[in-house]
């Protein structure tokens, strides 16, 4: 479509900066020393970036251009202003089949099991659930190992001082607390367990 698009003339531009600050959109940006339109489709032709110019490097053109698309404009705003999320994890590897039984960091350490699928159905996982915790995932139904022996193990060697199993509503789940509950029989220290549930839409339900 033919549109009313900035321009900018490089010769003049020195690259202060203060028309990408400017623009509200974010289509302009300083590539090489010099204010560039990086994105056509996001510059909404207002103007905003002309008066901000102190070397009158900018000006209006008439020309073939993409619309402006100001549901772009609006999710790369939505993307620059969202925080940085730090991860939870403080172990590694994070598999049940995996992780060494007489690892360090599981002395003194409340137990996160959570199924594979948990942290992509909750999204707010990491703060909720791993947080202060050492994460182990698995999955019963594609494992195909003996969580209960490794678990049992992980028990009787460490100082673990409580279980919490994140699980989903699905039946093959349910293989998580009963390998806990089995890996827990027989022995003489008590481990408070935690059951959660949550469904494919991230509720949880218990």
């Amino acid at each position: 479509m033919i549109r009313k698009i900035i321009v900018i003339n490089e010769e003049k531009c020195d690259g202060c900066g203060l028309c990408a600050s400017a623009c509200h959109e974010g289509a302009i940006g300083i590539v090489a020393g010099k204010a560039k339109l990086l994105r056509e489709d996001y510059c909404d032709g207002l103007g905003d970036c002309l008066p901000a110019c102190p070397r009158k490097a900018i000006s209006f053109e008439l020309r073939e251009a993409p619309a402006y698309n100001e549901a772009a404009v609006l999710e790369n705003k939505l993307r620059k202003n969202a925080p940085d999320v730090p991860s939870c994890l403080v172990n590694f590897p994070v598999q049940i089949k995996l992780v060494p039984p007489n690892a360090p960091y599981f002395n003194g350490a409340d137990l996160l099991i959570a199924a594979d699928c948990t942290a992509f159905a909750y999204g707010n996982f990491h703060r909720d659930f791993m947080a202060g915790r050492i994460c182990l995932v698995g999955c019963p139904k594609l494992d195909g190992v003996n969580y209960a022996e490794k678990l049992s193990q992980i028990f009787e060697n460490n100082d673990i001082r409580s279980v919490t199993v994140v699980r989903m509503t699905v039946p093959c789940c349910g293989g998580l607390p009963f390998a806990v509950k089995t890996a827990l029989q027989g022995l003489e220290k008590e481990i408070p367990v935690k059951v959660i549930t949550i469904t494919p839409d991230g509720q949880i339900i218990s």
